[in-house]
């Protein structure tokens, strides 16, 4: 059985290769790890403002239901790219991370019922 998760970090190191390829071919280095976070940024920042054009309070030119999807897809690209560049597992510690917030936000809630 395969992991969803490690199917789509592999595409989007695959997609990484490509990039690099081109970065080579035009600028004779691929980007630079500060160069990545702030290509993360700008999209993680391109987000925000895409959500005020999903709820109509920013205009932009064409479809901001499919540049949302596309911005999102996109951020979690970089997420498997970053977490690649730092050696970090995200396949192992993201489902780590998310047992660790959930048992923590259960405990509170079981200790602040009425």
């Amino acid at each position: 059985m395969t992991n969803p998760l490690s199917d789509a970090r592999d595409q989007a190191l695959e997609v990484r290769k490509l990039y690099e390829i081109l970065e080579e071919r035009f600028n004779g280095k691929t980007w630079s790890m500060h160069e990545l976070q702030i290509g993360f940024a700008n999209d993680v920042g391109n987000i925000g403002r895409l959500l005020l054009a999903e709820e109509g309070t920013w205009n932009i030119d064409g479809d901001a239901r499919a540049e949302l999807e596309h911005k999102l897809s996109e951020t979690m690209w970089w997420v498997f790219v970053l977490a690649d560049k730092l050696n970090i597992d995200i396949t192992a510690a993201y489902p780590q991370t998310m047992e660790k917030i959930q048992a923590a936000l259960e405990e509170t809630i079981s200790k602040t019922a009425e």
